[in-house]
Formats: C-alpha cells, structure tokens, sequence
C-alpha cells in the first residue's frame, strides 16, 4: 500500500509553488501527484517520500492536510492496459474514487494509483489476479 497526502489549499496563484517550496526544504520528493480545483479551494494528492514529514510542514505553514492510504498498480506502458485493470476492478465489484499516474523508479513501469474502499482486501485480489501491487518502497 502507498500513504498519499492530500493538502487542501486556496486555488491562488502561488500557491502550487510555496506548497512544493515546503517540500523541497524538507527534501521530500513528490512521486506522483493530481490537482483537482474549486472554485475557491482546490486539492493537491501526491505520493511521497515522506508523507508524515510533508503532512506536519504545510500543516506549521497553515495548509489542511491529510494522509490516506492508496493502491497503486504497476502495468506495462502499452494500449489497453488502464482499460484491463479497470475491468478487473469491475469484476471485483470495486469502486475508483479517482486515480493518477506515477512510475516506478526502478523499473521505469507506470503505476496506477488510486483510492478505493477496503483496500487491503482490493490489493489482495489483485494480487491473486496476476497484478503487481506496488509497496512504498519502490516509489523511491
């Protein structure tokens, strides 16, 4: 399973900008990330390298953040492969809230991540169906 930090923010200009400035003097990596806005308030979802340390940073710089646990897949770079995973989803009788793209930093795969319920049980499935669910570990 991945840990993702969401940081809830006014959609201002600048503001995508002091959020990775915190990161990077914390020397955390963003390893994979999605921005979705609001009118007023956006959301920025990222995987990365550290997320308890990232979390308790912005939240001192006065962003509301949170930390959720995540899946993300690795599948081969090739047509129809999102198409088939989210398929097998399907089967599982499982719902995607959302999902971005990473990749692995040791083989160069792309990883889907993305948040559903039961996670545990969802990543066991998936397992036992031939698919590569990836650990934090290789993120880095």
């Amino acid at each position: 399973m991945l840990r993702q930090l969401s940081v809830y923010a006014e959609n201002k200009k600048g503001t995508l900008e002091h959020i990775t400035s915190i990161l990077l003097e914390h020397n955390i990596n963003i390893l994979g990330s999605m921005t979705d806005d609001g009118a007023e308030y956006g959301v920025n979802r990222m995987v990365v390298s550290d997320p308890e340390v990232a979390m308790s940073s912005l939240e001192e710089a006065g962003y509301l953040c949170s930390v959720k646990d995540v899946i993300g897949v690795e599948i081969e770079d090739k047509v129809g492969n999102l198409n088939s995973l989210l398929k097998t989803l399907i089967q599982m009788n499982i719902n995607v809230y959302y999902l971005y793209l990473s990749f692995d930093r040791k083989s160069g795969l792309p990883i889907m991540v993305f948040r559903t319920d039961d996670i545990w049980e969802v990543e066991e499935g998936l397992r036992e169906k031939g698919y590569r669910v990836v650990e934090e570990s290789a993120m880095y």
